[in-house]
């Protein structure tokens, strides 16, 4: 398979992530009442550095994809956390912002580290590849400080 093929295959598959999260979150957060009248940190940045920090961080959440080799993104483990990431990424919207479970969504976060960080020890953790997946991993830390301000001040 083509790396042009394989870039433009997580490119849908990681956008269709956020696409779903969206949907299943039900209307967005500029709307949503319960988030509107949440008690945010104080740090919580403005609505449209989110979509473009997600933007961002897919973009190069596929380049790191597409860099590996064929016999990495075939492995089982690499499968695994790849599917434990889509799912955890595509859930926290809904159990958040639907369902307000604030601790739940701390947990689902949570997961979601774990299986980047297990992405990293596994496959080329000491590479300049590994770049590509800092950004996600500061953002998921603001994100998790965020969601756990909520849950301790609402």
């Amino acid at each position: 398979m083509s790396k042009i093929l394989v870039f433009g295959l997580f490119l849908i598959l990681n956008f269709g992530a956020l696409a779903l999260g969206s949907l299943l979150m039900g209307s967005s957060p500029i709307e949503n009442e319960w988030y509107v009248q949440l008690n945010k940190a104080p740090w919580t940045p403005p609505g449209w550095v989110f979509g473009a920090a997600w933007t961002t961080i897919m973009l190069l959440f596929t380049i790191y994809l597409t860099l590996q080799k064929k016999e990495k993104i075939t492995d089982k483990r690499f499968v695994f956390l790849f599917a434990l990431q889509f799912l955890t990424n595509v859930l926290w919207n809904p159990i958040f912002f639907y369902f307000h479970w604030t601790l739940l969504g701390m947990i689902i976060m949570l997961l979601l580290i774990i299986s980047l960080v297990l992405m990293l020890y596994y496959f080329k953790l000491r590479s300049w590849k590994s770049l590509f997946l800092l950004p996600y991993l500061i953002w998921l830390s603001v994100a998790f400080s965020l969601n756990a301000y909520s849950w301790w001040m609402n």
